[in-house]
């Protein structure tokens, strides 16, 4: 999971993966890492999300979950499952993002400013305008005719004025203790807000080293409540954006993606042909 804050307290909760396609198109095989990124000027909070959810930083609780699921049965595999009870440290690695800029900022363990359980508790960025990343490692998977579900949930307890709280999945062969923004991904999804003019869901697929982001505008939520996002890819290359449980945006992941090239490509030397008529 990854995020990047500005101005406010944030809450999030991590992602959840169900279901099967680590990668957007075709058989590949799932990252093995999940991590938390953000970097902020005001807290991010992290709070438990529903079934089947794993949750973000932010200034809250966060739950991580990873599961594969086939497309025709209704259970899940769960591959990775995080609660943020007693023990998640020995599960997460901190990273040293900024650490030798003295902008790192410290991660807490709490159940946020609002919450209906004090002990249902997540991990709080603590600190304005520092950077915090952190990650955790999930099993290997082969995404073969298995439908991929990512979910997490968000709250920010402050008024945002720029930021953004993302899940990422990451590839096996990452320095974890390295993390930071320019870590290679498989997904990156979640919101950002950014002044009046940015309040978007981020979905962002990438193939063969190229990050794809998507090309339809799905509005995000910006109030100090807690909000589920979910991102559901299934094997015949479509997908669904859900807030709340409520679908927002779906369709064909070839069509919403410049992940294929295109069928025609213009040519400058192109001429146009005259045709005429001699009698």
């Amino acid at each position: 999971a990854a995020g990047r804050q500005r101005g406010t307290r944030a809450s999030a909760s991590g992602p959840l993966l169900s279901s099967a396609s680590a990668k957007p198109i075709g058989e590949g095989r799932g990252s093995d890492r999940i991590g938390v990124k953000a970097s902020t000027s005001s807290r991010l909070d992290c709070r438990r999300p529903p079934e089947m959810a794993i949750r973000r930083g932010s200034s809250c609780a966060v739950l991580a979950l990873l599961a594969l699921a086939s497309v025709a049965a209704v259970s899940a595999d769960v591959f990775f499952q995080e609660k943020f009870e007693d023990g998640w440290e020995s599960r997460w690695v901190k990273s040293e993002w900024k650490k030798d800029e003295n902008m790192a900022g410290e991660w807490n363990h709490t159940s946020g400013k609002w919450h209906g359980d004090a002990e249902d508790k997540g991990i709080q960025t603590s600190e304005d305008y520092r950077f915090y990343a952190i990650s955790a490692e999930y099993p290997e998977f082969s995404n073969k005719d298995k439908t991929l579900v990512l979910q997490f949930t968000v709250k920010h307890e402050q008024k945002l004025d720029c930021g953004g709280g993302y899940v990422k999945l990451l590839g096996g062969d990452v320095d974890q203790k390295k993390f930071g923004g320019d870590t290679p991904y498989s997904i990156m999804f979640g919101p950002d807000i950014c002044g009046y003019s940015t309040k978007k869901v981020h979905t962002i697929l990438t193939k063969d080293g190229k990050n794809h982001l998507i090309k339809k505008d799905v509005p995000c939520e910006t109030d100090q409540l807690s909000h589920v996002y979910t991102l559901i890819i299934r094997p015949d290359a479509t997908y669904s954006i859900l807030i709340d449980n409520e679908e927002k945006q779906t369709g064909s992941i070839y069509e919403h993606w410049d992940i294929l090239p295109p069928k025609e490509i213009k040519d400058p030397e192109a001429k146009k042909v005259q045709f005429g008529v001699c009698l």
